[in-house]
Order: C-alpha cells, then structure tokens, then sequence
C-alpha cells in the first residue's frame, strides 16, 4: 500500500512520540536507587567525579563544600565510630571518602562490627554505597563469621550480605565456609550460599570451587556460581578453560559456559573462538558465532567472509552472516545491504533487524528500506512502526518524504495516520 499521511505538520506526534520513548526510559530509572534494612540488590551507580590530583586539595574541596573541618570532625570523634562514620558521609570526593572509609573499618574492633553494620543500614543502603557495604561485610566476616552470619540470617532477607560473608571466609577457611553452607540450607533446590563460597574459592582453588559449581543443580544460583568462576579460570588462559568446558557432562551447564566463555574471548581471539564454536556445535555454540565473526570483521572483512563462506548451512552459517553484516553496517550500510543481496539465502529476520539498528544513525533511509526483506509480517510491522517514528522524531521532514514515496504495509500507514488524527484532535 503506498502510503499516504495525512496531510499535517507532524510537530505534534513527533512531540508525543518523543513523550513516550522517553517515559518507556524512566520507567527503568525510577526504580528506587536505594535498599532497605530488608530489601533487594542495588542497582549499580553511573554517575562521576571530577578529581584532583592532590589529596590535600581533595580534602579541602571536601571541606569547602560542607562547610566543616570533616577531618577534624571525625578525630574528635574517633572513639565513637558510628560518629565518625557518620562525619565521614558529609564528604563528596569519593577518594577521599574511601580512604578514610577503609581506615574507619580497619579500626573497628570485633565486639564492635554489629552495632556499627546495624547502624550503618539503619537508613538504607544507597547504590553507591554498596561498595562500603561489601567491605565492612567483608572485615567482619574475617573476626567472626559465625556472629556476622547470624546477624545476617535474622536481619536480611536477601542473600548479598550471607553470600558476601561466605565469599570472605571461605577465602581463608574453606571448610569452615562449606560446612555453613551446606548445614543452613533447607529444601531441594540450589544452596544459594554456595554462590558466596564458590566466588570466595574461585581465585584461591578453582579446582575446589568447580567442584562445587559441578554439585549445585540447573538453577539461578548455579549460573550466578558460574559467573564467579570464570574470570578465575581465564585467568589460567583461554585454552585451559576451553578444555575445561569440554570436560563439562552437565547439558545445561556446559551450555551456559560456552555462552559465557565465548562472549569473553570473542573480541581477543575471534578465530579461534569460531573454530572451538564449530568443533562443539550446540544452542549455545550457535548464538555465539555471530560474537567472534562480528570481531573478526572489525579487524578484517575479507578474512571473516572467507571463513563465514567455508560453513555448511544452517544457523550456524547465518548467525556467522549476521555477525559480519552487524560490523560492517556500523560503517557502511549500503556496504553491509549489498551484503545481503550476495548471500539472501542465509539471511535471517534477526539479521536484518540488527542490521537496521546498526545502520540506522548513520543511514536511516538505508536502514529503513531493508525492513522489507523480514518474512515474519508481523515483526515486519513493528521494526516499520518503531523506525519511522524514531526518523520522524530525528529528521521528520526526512521521514515524511521517504514515507509518502514508498509502499508499506497497511497497518503501518493507518497506526501513523491514526496518531496525527488524534494529536490534531489534542492540539484543537
């Protein structure tokens, strides 16, 4: 259907589509920054600071911007540690706070830690304190890990504060650690606490700890596990760890470790992640290839299609294209559609979608045009819908003339036409 919008000036939708995209935005940003006593994990902080080279202008700016002598603040009150803690908290360099943050731990004494942590969460938790909060857990956990546990199992309902205690002793007392573990879980599904152990044993004994991970039944916690494990056991070189996913007899956990190995050495070793992609052909093997030609593209084009050329059919073959048509639309989309045309019979409506999120800024008429070759209607729709609305809120002059000079679906046409009737009926 050629399409045919009406015939209003598109400031209006414009204006409401860039209401709703960014209201689909803030519905991830107004989750609450903080937890409670109880509450769940931290979001991670992205803000920054601008900081001097010097820790005496650090802790004079500090200074200047509370309006008080932090520093001596918190030597009068150096016997009364939450008094200092809470002296400390008024200064904004994050160096300075994080320096005088570990000191104030170092000097906790071990009858101490409990009514310093309970008063430390009294007023939740922001994110970007969690760091804090980790390492005073941390240090507790090496005077009493008993006593720190316990207090945690009364007074949290989430499993960061025991599996970071955990994660602290067992670096120190495994066994201890391990037996903790073991005797506080109930139930039949995976030991959560198990994470903390494995993650405090990964650096020290891999071994031991893939050990563990091999016990702990298909679960959340059993990837969370893995997670921890494996910078650990890449730290010993990407083919030990290779072999030791190969030793792997669980179907679901070694499919989540060549998922995960192979998005970690695909941008260091593109080739020869492809080859060990290909010797061990599986679901996870599949959607990972598109990773390591994606890199092997970026440093050479010519070398990633002549080996994406030597693969049989399949979906292997097309997430390879994929991966390749992905590195090239980043530079050149006219580049990356001619691609397409070469090798049609192994494009996927995957594919093409990254392809126009690839492409779309630099090219958007480019990106929109090759909407048509997706075979599922539907997605076709959407990806039309979304990208012409994107455009319009970009360059609206720029989407309007593409719009009404080519054929889209129907329903394309009447949701845009639909739209500005209703901002027409708004702004009247």
């Amino acid at each position: 259907m050629k399409a045919k919008i009406l015939p209003i000036s598109l400031t209006i939708i414009v204006g409401a589509i860039g209401f709703m995209v960014g209201r689909n935005t803030d519905k991830g940003s107004d989750k609450n920054n903080q937890i409670s006593a109880g509450g769940s994990s931290a979001m991670r902080s992205s803000s920054g600071s601008n900081l001097s080279s010097s820790s005496d202008v650090r802790r004079s700016s500090a200074t200047a911007r509370t309006g008080t002598d932090i520093a001596s603040s918190m030597d009068k009150t150096k016997t009364d540690p939450v008094a200092r803690m809470r002296a400390l908290s008024e200064i904004n360099d994050p160096l300075e706070r994080a320096r005088l943050w570990l000191q104030l731990v170092d000097s906790l004494s071990p009858d101490q830690f409990q009514d310093f942590v309970a008063a430390f969460r009294a007023d939740g938790i922001p994110s970007e304190r969690m760091g804090d909060y980790s390492m005073l857990l941390s240090a507790w956990a090496k005077v009493n890990p008993q006593e720190a546990l316990d207090y945690a199992s009364k007074a949290t309902n989430n499993p960061f504060a025991r599996q970071t205690i955990l994660a602290s002793w067992a670096g120190y007392d495994p066994d201890s650690a391990i037996s903790w573990a073991k005797s506080n879980h109930t139930g039949e599904g995976a030991n959560p606490w198990m994470v903390g152990v494995i993650k405090g044993l990964a650096f020290q004994d891999p071994d031991r700890a893939s050990s563990l991970l091999m016990e702990m039944p298909r679960s959340q916690e059993r990837g969370e596990a893995l997670d921890n494990l494996l910078p650990a056991l890449l730290k010993r070189g990407i083919a030990e760890t290779r072999d030791w996913v190969d030793s792997i007899t669980d179907p679901a956990l070694k499919e989540g470790a060549i998922s995960r190995v192979a998005e970690s050495t695909a941008a260091k070793d593109p080739q020869g992640t492809a080859d060990w992609l290909v010797a061990n052909p599986s679901e996870a093997a599949n959607r990972r290839i598109d990773d390591a030609l994606y890199a092997m593209a970026n440093k050479d084009q010519s070398a990633a299609l002549d080996y994406f050329s030597k693969l049989p059919s399949g979906e292997a073959r097309s997430n390879a294209l994929r991966g390749i048509i992905n590195a090239v639309a980043s530079d050149d989309p006219q580049k990356a559609s001619a691609l397409m045309d070469s090798h049609s019979g192994d494009l996927t409506d995957r594919a093409v979608q990254q392809f126009v999120w690839h492409s779309f800024r630099q090219d958007p008429q480019t990106a929109v045009a090759n909407i048509s070759r997706m075979t599922n209607p539907e997605e076709q729709e959407r990806m039309y819908t979304r990208t012409i609305e994107w455009w319009m809120e970009r360059d609206q002059q720029a989407a309007l003339n593409w719009v009404n000079g080519n054929t889209l679906p129907p329903n394309v046409v009447d949701r845009l036409n639909r739209n500005l009737q209703r901002e027409q009926q708004r702004s009247n």
